[in-house]
């Protein structure tokens, strides 16, 4: 008589539990004032900031995330919801150490037509606002996971700024948390961030 364990059979059916895999996001690329009237029929937003600070190894001077949020008011698109919207600002940097990308938890995203193009997962003011560094592609691994969003060419360098880039939540009472700053040459550190 054969005997199979359970981990065989399941191996065997492909019912063993897989690993989160990272899903691509839908980045628009928007101009300013016109993606806030999404969030206010007005085209007008009143936001809240906060700043981490960081230094990237072997530079000198302070790095700035900026984590801005604001409400999202009826009867535009995305009433009674908040948007979380974010900036990588190395205009305070001297040195040769740029961030390529940024990973933090974010939960569930509102999808919402930020662009005539359609619904987009996250929105990247390129117009209309500060900066000159865009996110060229963004993954999240998980409904409630991990946000990884790359920059663009050669990331944010000393003396330079991302553009704001943002994503909506249902959920509206922002909380702290931490955001991880990856480096080339590769290093990486951490530093003050909100989040749903």
């Amino acid at each position: 008589m054969l005997r199979f364990s359970k981990a065989i059979l399941f191996a065997a059916f492909g019912l063993l539990p897989l690993a989160a895999a990272a899903a691509p996001l839908t980045v628009v690329n928007v101009g300013a004032p016109a993606v806030n009237c999404v969030f206010n029929v007005t085209c007008t937003v009143v936001v809240n900031d906060s700043i981490g600070n960081f230094t990237p190894p072997g530079d000198s001077g302070v790095g700035r995330v900026q984590s801005r949020t604001y409400p999202g008011l009826a009867p535009a698109p995305l009433g009674g919801k908040l948007g979380y919207v974010y900036r990588v600002d190395m205009t305070g940097v001297s040195g040769a150490t740029c961030v390529n990308a940024i990973q933090f938890t974010f939960g569930p995203i509102v999808k919402a037509p930020y662009s005539p193009a359609g619904l987009a997962d996250l929105f990247v003011v390129t117009s209309g606002g500060l900066g000159t560094v865009g996110v060229d592609t963004a993954t999240k691994t998980g409904s409630a996971g991990t946000i990884v969003a790359n920059f663009g060419g050669s990331g944010v360098c000393p003396g330079k700024t991302s553009y704001f880039f943002g994503l909506t939540s249902a959920t509206t009472t922002p909380v702290p948390s931490t955001v991880t700053l990856f480096y080339t040459p590769a290093a990486s550190a951490t530093t003050a961030i909100r989040v749903p």
